[in-house]
């Protein structure tokens, strides 16, 4: 046993020297390139270098942390990485090593963001979250319509508004159409090639097939559409593959102990395909964030995505990379909001 404790503080020394070592030598590289002035020439090699360094000395400190602190540890991992990536990227907008007209950097983007958030746009006649601030003297002024007419000059509700509608016009059905389909061959066999087949199509691409269909093809209707469309075909499927992967041991214990069809439905079909159902579910909000954004590239006056092509058009790039964040901040919390969910569905995954 005392041999076994030697060995492991012998492990983590070693650990511990080779860490200072990998640092120290990063922090030389730099210093000799500075005081050679040869630094700008080889910024982006020794940058590429300090990365790999970083990331074996990541993992040398990952042995030494204990078992109880292991959380800590990953969450600075998954919180320091874009925090360094954004410095780097700050930096070399500083230093010009990155062109900061079409990439400009982080902190330019933080004030654009901040721009369009509370500022109104007059020649689109919209602003990013719609002059929430304005509700008070709206409601006084108009009611709830007064306020509902600030409330559409929003960007965001917009594209909320149309990636919810369509997720939840979408997921519902698909996932009953996916039941059925695991469960009964001859719909399976009817369906399967068809969802297929439609599958592969690029989901745009359906859009002018969908506005054809609305007396008002401009409007909201062909938007929120095609996104359910885009949502029915991927639940549908993994729904069906959910279903069909269920242990028949579950199935045959169910219709031991008597179950009829809807409690199999309830107690042992839906819980056993739950895990894969999620997973559909995050790969469809994925899908429908990509197709509203499209289509609000092409046929849209208003929606996030609307805004960050416009502020291309204008070549305005800090204000399109404001819109990109924005997306990316709309993609995390429909992502946590899916994952709050199913653990409130899913207790026994605890």
């Amino acid at each position: 046993m005392t041999q076994q404790t030697g060995v492991s503080a012998f492990r983590h020394d070693a650990n511990r020297r080779t860490i200072v070592l990998m640092g120290l030598s990063v922090v030389l590289t730099h210093l000799i390139l500075l005081v050679s002035g040869a630094w700008f020439a080889f910024a982006w090699p020794a940058i590429g270098m300090s990365f790999i360094m970083l990331v074996l000395i990541c993992e040398r400190i990952g042995r030494l942390v204990p078992a109880s602190q292991r959380n800590l540890y990953e969450r600075s991992l998954a919180l320091g990485f874009p925090t360094v990536v954004l410095s780097v990227w700050q930096l070399g907008g500083d230093l010009g090593l990155i062109n900061r007209i079409w990439f400009p950097p982080p902190s330019e983007i933080g004030k654009a963001l901040w721009s369009v958030t509370v500022n109104y746009d007059r020649f689109s006649e919209t602003s990013l979250l719609g002059r929430p601030w304005l509700i008070p003297s709206a409601y006084q002024e108009g009611g709830f319509s007064g306020v509902g007419t600030l409330l559409s000059e929003s960007h965001l509700l917009a594209t909320v508004m149309r990636v919810f509608s369509g997720f939840v016009l979408g997921a519902i059905p698909g996932i009953f159409v996916g039941v059925v389909m695991g469960l009964n061959q001859t719909v399976r066999l009817m369906l399967d090639t068809t969802l297929s087949a439609v599958y592969v199509l690029p989901k745009i691409a359906i859009f002018p097939i969908v506005m054809l269909m609305f007396a008002d093809p401009f409007g909201e209707g062909p938007k929120i559409v095609v996104v359910a469309l885009s949502v029915f075909i991927l639940m549908a499927i993994n729904t069906m593959a959910g279903v069909r992967q269920i242990d028949p041991v579950f199935l045959m214990a169910g219709r031991n102990y008597g179950a009829g069809h809807w409690q199999m439905l309830r107690h042992v079909i839906l819980p056993g395909a739950m895990p894969v159902i999620f997973a559909g579910l995050r790969i469809a909000l994925g899908t429908a964030m990509i197709v509203v954004i499209s289509v609000e590239f092409l046929r849209a006056k208003q929606g996030v995505g609307f805004m960050t092509f416009y502020y291309w058009e204008v070549l305005v790039p800090e204000k399109m990379y404001a819109g990109l964040v924005v997306v990316m901040a709309m993609g995390i919390l429909f992502t946590a909001t899916l994952y709050w969910l199913q653990k409130r569905l899913m207790p026994w995954r605890k």
